[in-house]
């Protein structure tokens, strides 16, 4: 699917610089930043929904765990103490 965009002469430039330096075409530069953009907006969107879920789930049941509770597991990962995550509660 061709699809065009317009952009002004400055960020045009801007592009065609880039892409003299990175040794790729202009349409490399624009599609890749494109890429990057929409991946990047993807990733910020499912973090969102997923915490949209996690905060319904805590209103519906109450259960959670402490900010404490979580720092002392994660500074075990790696370690002989490792330890399997902590059971959530009221």
């Amino acid at each position: 699917m061709a699809t065009s965009i317009k952009i002004d002469d400055e960020l045009k430039s801007r592009v065609q610089h880039l892409a003299g330096l990175k040794q790729r075409s202009a349409h490399w530069i624009m599609r890749e930043a494109i890429t990057q953009y929409v991946n990047r907006e993807e990733a910020r969107e499912n973090l969102k929904q997923e915490a949209l879920a996690s905060w319904a789930e805590y209103q519906e049941t109450g259960r959670h765990l402490t900010g404490s509770e979580v720092r002392g597991w994660l500074t075990k990962w790696g370690t002989e103490a490792e330890t399997e995550l902590p059971e959530c509660h009221k």
